[in-house]
């Protein structure tokens, strides 16, 4: 199960019902923080999430509104726990700006701090998951995040019992894509599993569309993306380097998303009917984040 909780859902300033950009991913043992802005580690306090939950955290950008957390929650987690491996991820100059960071603000770094610059392809693969960036365009650096749960081999318990192969060490072989003998008998994995398509999550903000964007949002069972205006403000969205509502619905529905989560919105809307409505209009299974919800796949 893979669960995603929105941290902040407000553009660059926060508002009484929308704090500043951060999304939370919990899958397995691995707690993913896609940006982190000021009041990041409160958001995780109301919402239950606890801060040593944190195991990397993927920066699109450097603008503050999505970084200014960082600190703090470093600072937070060092506390509670001095033990801890903290890989943190963003765009070419972040290992520069976060030395620069400690230079600024006093306090002992007490995890273990893992900083790399990130661009176009695959930065992290292990057994459970892979993390892509894909550059996007911004005015600044900025890159936007890929996470892909590895495929599952399940076991056809219908077809085991059927064989009568005992439940133990012989179905683990068979679960792990091994040829296993049973009463004198080869029995190969495919014969009796099958796989689990492991799940896509994207996110992208603060962007002009672009072609890494529809590469990057390719097939993702969801896609989180900014919607800092609605497309009859189109040319604020493009002077300020955004992404219209209508253009994040064009996004999934050329990419062959399967839902679209809206975020990051300009306080100017007191509500995000207007919001909806205009993705909806290119791409319908669509929904505005606010803060604290929660998507499971």
């Amino acid at each position: 199960m893979i669960d995603v909780t929105f941290l902040g859902t407000s553009g660059m300033v926060p508002t009484k019902e929308r704090n500043l950009s951060a999304v939370f991913l919990k899958f397995k043992g691995n707690g993913i923080l896609f940006d982190c802005g000021e009041g990041t580690q409160r958001q995780m306090k109301i919402a239950g999430i606890p801060l040593t939950d944190v195991t990397h955290i993927c920066l699109t950008h450097w603008h503050g509104d999505h970084v200014l957390g960082l600190p703090g929650l470093i600072q937070s987690l060092g506390s509670n726990n001095p033990n801890a491996t903290l890989h943190i991820f963003g765009p070419t100059g972040t290992r520069q700006r976060v030395q620069a960071m400690f230079d600024f603000v006093d306090f002992d770094v007490r995890v273990n701090l893992k900083v790399t610059d990130v661009a176009n392809g695959q930065f992290h693969d292990d057994e459970d998951f892979t993390l892509t960036s894909a550059t996007m365009k911004h005015g600044v650096p900025c890159v936007g995040y890929s996470f892909l749960e590895k495929d599952r081999r399940r076991i056809d318990t219908d077809k085991t019992k059927k064989l009568g192969i005992p439940d133990g060490p012989l179905l683990g072989k068979l679960q792990q894509g091994e040829t296993i003998t049973f009463n004198g008998k080869p029995i190969r994995s495919d014969d009796v599993t099958y796989l689990v398509k492991g799940k896509k999550i994207v996110y992208i903000t603060d962007t002009t569309i672009t072609q890494n964007a529809y590469t990057l949002a390719e097939d993702a069972d969801l896609l989180i993306c900014e919607s800092s205006y609605a497309s009859n403000l189109a040319d604020k969205a493009e002077e300020y380097s955004h992404i219209t509502a209508k253009d994040a619905g064009l996004l999934a529905s050329k990419a062959s998303v399967k839902k679209l989560a809206l975020t990051h919105f300009s306080a100017r809307y007191k509500n995000t009917q207007e919001i909806e409505e205009d993705a909806r209009t290119v791409f319908d299974n669509v929904v505005c984040a606010n803060d604290f919800m929660r998507i499971s796949l």
